[in-house]
């Protein structure tokens, strides 16, 4: 690949033309329905090239750290699109949020609201809140990444939800404004959607029997996309997502609906390029050892992840490799057991579906640099 020549491996490169098709597609299928607002999660990627695409294309932040926060605000977003999630909110976070003047906190229990009403009250101001509530349901997902369990550290019980909004009306420094779910990521199963949809519904009506306006509900986000297949399926079914929603959750008039897409906006735009180090032929295995470790995409190693990974120096016939990183550790791991093209010395090889969760969770383990983010236009 001459576009790479002359770059330091291992990398990442984004296409940022399948980026912008991903979120001219989230426009049009979010479009259709009157009050769907999409928020950009920028726990998946916070590049700062990749933000300003997103930006532009007016979608708003959610965030979880008030890192992520100063990342919304400098690459554009503007504050009244800005949402802000997470268990452990720091004061200086909270203060951080406050200053800013963000649309509104996804508050995950009583202590935290009453901290940001303390918070609100020495600055003169009045915080928008949301309550998120786990709603007991489960995704068909990988064990680490379902939120929405009763064993979850995440959100408030359902049995508690009404009096925690009582509470909030009660206190002078917050505006109760909404209510936030979030049941896991990377769901294909429009089912475990029409799920929380169900409940959001009995929940809603047994606030509006009490007489309790809810003015936004916020159901996170959660559509995965398709690791297996990058080419035949980049742009992830955000027809099938918008609509599920649009068919079971009944929103009441004037009420506006909220997503987080994470992964399906940057999954597929990004993958990780790595150099081909030695070709090992072990006693029964032959391995493939690359620049790349855990360290640079760590999702293998910690939820035993699928990424496809193709050989992009030379097309030949494909054999058998474990492909592996330099890493001090046996978890090191990409894939074991995959056909590539058959790999020499100074191969270039692209591990695909990388560019949720990759860049953004590099460590230095090892004492190792932190890869680079380059976008297409950068490399042309």
């Amino acid at each position: 690949m001459d576009k790479f020549k002359g770059i330091e491996t291992p990398f990442y490169y984004y296409d940022t033309e399948l980026l912008r098709d991903t979120l001219r597609a989230i426009n049009t299928e979010a479009g259709k329905y009157e009050g769907f607002c999409v928020h950009y999660a920028v726990k998946a990627n916070a590049n700062p090239k990749l933000l300003n695409v997103i930006c532009q294309a007016g979608l708003g932040a959610d965030c979880v750290s008030g890192g992520e926060i100063r990342a919304a605000v400098n690459a554009g977003f503007p504050s009244s699109k800005i949402v802000f999630a997470g268990v452990g909110k720091t004061d200086k976070e909270i203060e951080l949020g406050l200053d800013k003047n963000i649309f509104c906190f996804n508050v995950e229990s009583v202590p935290e609201l009453e901290v940001i009403n303390s918070l609100a009250a020495g600055k003169g101001k009045v915080a928008n809140v949301a309550f998120r509530i786990n709603p007991d349901v489960g995704a068909h997902t990988h064990a680490n990444i379902t939120t929405g369990l009763a064993e979850n550290k995440f959100g408030i019980a359902m049995d508690d939800m009404e009096d925690v909004i009582r509470r909030a009306l009660a206190m002078s420094n917050v505006k109760f404004v909404g209510l936030h779910f979030h049941i896991g990521s990377q769901i294909l199963d429009m089912g475990d959607f029409v799920a929380l949809c169900n409940r959001v519904n009995d929940l809603q009506n047994m606030l509006e029997a009490r007489k309790v306006v809810v003015e936004n509900i916020n159901v996170g986000g959660g559509l995965g996309i398709d690791y297996t297949h990058p080419n035949r399926v980049p742009v992830p079914d955000f027809k099938s997502y918008f609509s599920t929603y649009a068919r079971h959750l009944k929103l009441r008039k004037g009420q506006k609906l909220h997503f987080e897409l994470g992964r399906s906006v940057v999954g597929q735009c990004g993958s990780l390029i790595t150099r081909v180090l030695y070709v090992k032929q072990g006693t029964v295995k032959q391995f493939a050892i690359v620049d790349a470790g855990m360290t640079d995409l760590i999702r293998p190693a910690l939820y035993q992840a699928y990424h496809k990974i193709e050989n992009i120096s030379c097309d030949a016939s494909p054999k058998t490799y474990d492909v592996v990183g330099p890493i001090c550790e046996s978890s090191d791991v990409f894939a074991k057991a995959v056909d590539i093209d058959e790999c020499h010395r100074g191969d270039l090889l692209a591990i695909r579906s990388a560019g949720a969760y990759g860049e953004i969770m590099a460590s230095q383990y090892n004492c190792r640099p932190l890869p680079k983010g380059y976008i297409a236009e950068e490399l042309q």
